[in-house]
C-alpha cells in the first residue's frame, strides 16, 4: 500500500491511497473513485477526513452485454476481391496442425480415429433435422413463387445480339422475342444475359452507380434492370448427388452420369432424408482410414441409374427445385399474403439454423475461387472452374472447408424504406441499410423482420434529402 500526497490549486486532497492487487495495467477493469472517512497519522499530528481511494472495479462486477441482444448498426457485408482466393474458414496453422497428426498416426501404422459421420455412418439424432431442413426447403420456394407475384423484384442484366445458322432457334426467338423477324441463312438472336449480381426488391431500380458488369462503363456504372425471378431472390447453389460420398471420385469425363442437385437437398440426403429418386447409401459398418488412405470402405456397390427414365413433371422432386416454381404456384389473395410473408421468413430462418447445425458435423467442401460446392468428404476431379488463375491449375477447383453463406447464401440486397418511393441515389448511399433479399422480400410482404437482420437494415437512420446530405455530420 502506498501514500502519497496530493496538492491542487484551490484545493489540497491531502492523501490518495493506492493498492497494489488493484492497480494493474493489464486488468481489463476500469478505474473509479472512492471516498470514505479515516484517519491517518502525519508526523505527529492525527489526521482525520474524507480522502479519494483509486480503486479497480472487480471483474465479475463490471456491465457485460446480455446474451441475444444485437449492437444497434452493423457494417456492411464486405465484397470479396475475385482476383484473390477466398480465406480459409479454419485457421490454416490448425489446418497444417491437424495435417502433422494424421501424419504420426500413419507412420506409426495406427488407424485414424474416426466419428460419425466421418466414418461413413448417420448421425442418429441430426436426422429429424435434416427432415425438417427439406421440409422448410419445400416451403420456402413456394412462399417465394407466391411472393413474386404480388412483389416485384428487378435483377441487372443487358440484351445483346448473337448470330445462329439453327432456323429452329431463331424462329422461336422471332415469334416469342423479337415478334416476326426475317429468318436468313445466319440469323441473329437477342440473349439476356447477366450484367451482374445486383438484386433490388422495389417498385423500380434504383440509380445507386456501383455496377461491375462488363458493359457498366457505357452506363457510367448504372444498373440495367429487368424484371427478376426466384432465383434471383435464392440463388441456385447445385451439387453433385452421390450414392457413395465414400466411393469414386468424380472425374471430368464422368461429370455428365450424376445428377446435379441443390446442395441443401444433396445435404439433407446424406444426413438421413431417404427420396426414392435419389437413393443414398447406407452404411452399417463404419470405413477405416490409415492417414489419407482408406483401407476398408465395405467394397465398391453398383450405383443404381439416375432418375432422369422417370419423368420429372410426375415425380415429387419437382418441389425440391426453383425451375418453373412461379408457374407452378398461382397468385395468393391479398388477405393471404402477410401470412404467406411469415411462413416464408419462418421456413428461411429454419432452412439457415437446420444447414448450420448438418455443417457442424457433415463435410461440405467449396472452391476457393469460384461458386462451386461439393457435398462430401472431398471434392470432385471436375475441370470447370473458370476463375482467377484457372489455367495455372487446369480447370480444377481449389477445395477447401465450406461456409453456411456459401452453401445458403444470403443474397445481401438494399433495404428500401418507401418501395413505392423515388429510387434510391448514390449520394446517400452511406444511410442505406442491406439485409439479405428473402427477408426483404418478406418484410415487404407483411412479415416481421427477426432481430439479428435489424441492425444491418439500420432501420434507425433517417435518410436526409439530398440537399440535406451535406450538413450530417
Amino acid at each position: 500500500m502506498y501514500l502519497y500526497d496530493l496538492h491542487f490549486a484551490g484545493a489540497c486532497l491531502e492523501i490518495v491511497e493506492f493498492q497494489r492487487s488493484q492497480l494493474s495495467s493489464l486488468s481489463p477493469c476500469p478505474f473509479y473513485l472512492k471516498f470514505g472517512s479515516k484517519s491517518v497519522q502525519k508526523g505527529r499530528a492525527l489526521v482525520s477526513g474524507t480522502f479519494p481511494y483509486a480503486c479497480q472495479r472487480p471483474k465479475q462486477y463490471t456491465a457485460s452485454k446480455k446474451p441475444g441482444e444485437y449492437p444497434q448498426n452493423m457494417d456492411l457485408p464486405p465484397v470479396l476481391p475475385k482476383k484473390k482466393k477466398k480465406p480459409y474458414p479454419i485457421p490454416f496453422k490448425e489446418i497444417q496442425k491437424a495435417a502433422r497428426k494424421d501424419k504420426k498416426l500413419a507412420e506409426r501404422g495406427v488407424e485414424k480415429p474416426l466419428q460419425p459421420p466421418k466414418n461413413g455412418l448417420l448421425v442418429p439424432e441430426l436426422i429429424p433435422v435434416a427432415y425438417e431442413v427439406l421440409d422448410a426447403w419445400k416451403l420456402l420456394i413456394k412462399g417465394l413463387a407466391q411472393l413474386l407475384h404480388v412483389i416485384p423484384v428487378y435483377g441487372c442484366r443487358y440484351l445483346y445480339y448473337s448470330f445462329s445458322s439453327d432456323v429452329s432457334i431463331v424462329l422461336f426467338c422471332a415469334l416469342h422475342v423479337l415478334n416476326g423477324v426475317g429468318i436468313f441463312k445466319y440469323s441473329f438472336i437477342l440473349v439476356l444475359r447477366s450484367e451482374c449480381s445486383e438484386v433490388h426488391v422495389a417498385h423500380s431500380g434504383h440509380n445507386i452507380q456501383d455496377c461491375k458488369g462488363p458493359r457498366s462503363s457505357k452506363r457510367r456504372g448504372l444498373h440495367s434492370w429487368v424484371k427478376g425471378s426466384i432465383n434471383d431472390i435464392l440463388i441456385p447453389i447445385e451439387s453433385y448427388h452421390l450414392y457413395d460420398p465414400f466411393g469414386r471420385r468424380i472425374k471430368h469425363e464422368t461429370r455428365f452420369d450424376y445428377d446435379r442437385i441443390p446442395a441443401v437437398v444433396e445435404l439433407c440426403i446424406q444426413a438421413g432424408v431417404d427420396i426414392p429418386e435419389y437413393p443414398s447409401r447406407r452404411r452399417t459398418n463404419p470405413i477405416r482410414m490409415i492417414g489419407k488412405k482408406i483401407i476398408d470402405r465395405g467394397g465398391y456397390v453398383e450405383e443404381p441409374k439416375p432418375w432422369r427414365a422417370v419423368d420429372p413433371s410426375s415425380s415429387s422432386i419437382i418441389d425440391l427445385d426453383t425451375c418453373g416454381a412461379c408457374e407452378r404456384f398461382p397468385p395468393p389473395s391479398p388477405e393471404d399474403v402477410p401470412i404467406i410473408a411469415q411462413e416464408t421468413m419462418n421456413a428461411h430462418e429454419t432452412v439457415q439454423t437446420g444447414v448450420t447445425k448438418l455443417m457442424k458435423k457433415y463435410m461440405v467442401k467449396a472452391c476457393g475461387y469460384c461458386s462451386e460446392v461439393h457435398v462430401g468428404p472431398w471434392g470432385h476431379n471436375a475441370k470447370l472452374c473458370g476463375e482467377f488463375k484457372h489455367q495455372w491449375r487446369d480447370g480444377k477447383h481449389g477445395w477447401q472447408d465450406a461456409t453456411v453463406s456459401e452453401v445458403f447464401p444470403p443474397n445481401y440486397v438494399w433495404h428500401v424504406q418507401d418501395p413505392k418511393g423515388p429510387p434510391m441515389r448514390s449520394a446517400l448511399k452511406r444511410y442505406y441499410g442491406k439485409a439479405p433479399a428473402v427477408v426483404e422480400l418478406c418484410m415487404q410482404a407483411g412479415a416481421q423482420v427477426p432481430r439479428r437482420y435489424k441492425p444491418m437494415m439500420r432501420l434507425d437512420i433517417i435518410v436526409p434529402e439530398s440537399e440535406e446530405a451535406s450538413l450530417v455530420a
